[in-house]
């Protein structure tokens, strides 16, 4: 059989990248239930899951190599697909020409074999061509004085978006966040406190040969993660998943003190069970009352607090937060909290690393969209803070349409009149071997309580 030639890994991907167009699915959401994929050993898998991934997040870019030298035609989509694995294996990974170029022109030969021809005059162009030039973009970009498109040619990302990192955020954050899409993102974990002490899931961690590494008080870098699913630790909520900026985010809104807390945009619950921990190391009672308009969250988010024993602490409900500052609301949202924190819906940008979806996905009406949203979900949401209680506004984008610009925008609406931002945000940028880039502003409310 012809396609006895290609690798298992790379069939699978190929596979993969071609369910994911026909359903216009997210990457790991196909790889979770691929047949293929999931068929693989350990070391396939991982080959498997870089090209998926890695061809996901620079899709853009190496359409516009394989484009440059397609003159006339139209490719049919299976064949894209193997083109785009073999630009990327070509531009991107340390696989030799001659076995990228010919296990891309195997995969077309078993959908299209009259378009191997051309598969294999296209790849060795971008080859002998486009490497080339990828290199000497990296060289630029490992520098510090790389310009927009040789940014792009590294990284994979949409030149526009670079740009306004940039602007944003100066020429030293973009070129970090560029080079760091080379590499995979660090896994942290945070140990649930509520049913094991840090020594003792320390110990397991080591026992399951995770290689942990304490990176500051609280949470955990995983060195070897890849038994982490298998483990039964992340299922039996033994230990939560999360980046170790959004870790500091968590500790940085949890009190030190008793108190009531609305958590705007709860989703599946991860930062509810981090800050009940951090509360309780701080001997503190939290009580968070948390809202999302996804049902299908809430309900993932319900069973988690039970498995993280937190359930008498959380609350989960099914609520659209444009609607908190109406007086007709149910009885638990009602009233003022001592704090409240809005984690709104964002671009995703600092988190391209895990969600390669979204650097081709996004543009910027997707941005204006969405910042106009955020403005108005932090409006209402400053409805229910206390007086001297106090607001969190946090995301995880890098960019300053969704985060200062939203927070100024409030501060100088009525709503956000009696607020007054309290010390410098949070920003963290995504750099190479570093965490997630996100953003969190804390603002209190000055209004006097006259009860």
């Amino acid at each position: 059989m012809a396609n006895a030639r290609v690798s298992r890994s790379r069939m699978a991907a190929f596979k993969v990248l071609g369910e994911i167009r026909r359903r216009d699915a997210r990457a790991r959401e196909v790889l979770r239930s691929s047949k293929e994929f999931i068929s693989l050993e350990a070391r396939d898998k991982a080959l498997a899951t870089k090209l998926v991934l890695g061809v996901q997040a620079s899709v853009g870019m190496l359409d516009a190599c394989v484009n440059a030298y397609i003159h006339r035609g139209r490719l049919e989509p299976k064949v894209r697909d193997a083109l785009r694995l073999g630009t990327y294996e070509l531009m991107f990974l340390d696989t030799p020409q001659s076995a990228a170029v010919s296990q891309a022109v195997e995969l077309v030969r078993t959908t299209a074999p009259r378009a191997t021809g051309l598969t294999n005059a296209v790849l060795r162009k971008v080859a002998t061509n486009g490497v080339q030039e990828r290199n000497e973009s990296l060289a630029h970009v490992r520098g510090g004085n790389a310009n927009t498109d040789e940014l792009a040619l590294t990284s994979g990302y949409p030149g526009w978006l670079l740009e306004q990192v940039a602007q944003d955020r100066g020429a030293s954050a973009v070129h970090g966040l560029a080079l760091s899409a080379l590499e995979p993102a660090p896994i942290y974990v945070a140990p649930n406190e509520a049913l094991n002490t840090v020594q003792d899931v320390m110990r397991m961690l080591e026992e399951a040969g995770l290689e942990p590494h304490p990176e500051d008080a609280c949470a955990i870098r995983l060195n070897a993660p890849s038994g982490l699913a298998t483990s039964g630790m992340v299922e039996d909520a033994t230990v939560v998943v999360s980046d170790l900026s959004a870790q500091r985010i968590a500790r940085m809104v949890a009190p030190e003190c008793d108190a009531r807390m609305l958590e705007v945009g709860q989703g599946r619950g991860t930062k509810s069970i981090l800050m009940q921990n951090a509360s309780l190391r701080a001997g503190a009672k939290l009580s968070i009352t948390g809202v999302d308009v996804e049902e299908f969250k809430v309900r993932v988010a319900q069973e988690r607090m039970v498995r993280a024993g937190v359930q008498n602490c959380v609350q989960c409900h099914v609520f659209d937060a444009l609607a908190l500052a109406s007086n007709n609301i149910p009885a638990s949202l009602s009233g003022s909290f001592d704090i409240v924190f809005v984690d709104a819906p964002c671009s995703g940008t600092g988190t391209m690393r895990r969600h390669p979806e979204i650097p081709w996905k996004l543009g910027r009406t997707s941005i204006d969209n969405l910042s106009s949203l955020q403005l108005r979900m932090l409006k209402a949401a400053s409805a229910r803070v206390a007086p001297h209680g106090l607001l969190y506004y946090a995301t995880c984008s890098v960019l300053k349409q969704e985060d200062e610009q939203v927070v100024r925008a409030f501060l100088n609406s009525k709503e956000g009149s009696e607020f007054e931002l309290t010390g410098e945000p949070f920003v963290s940028i995504p750099t190479v071997n570093g965490p997630d880039g996100h953003f969190c502003a804390a603002l209190r409310n000055k209004t006097e309580d006259h009860n």
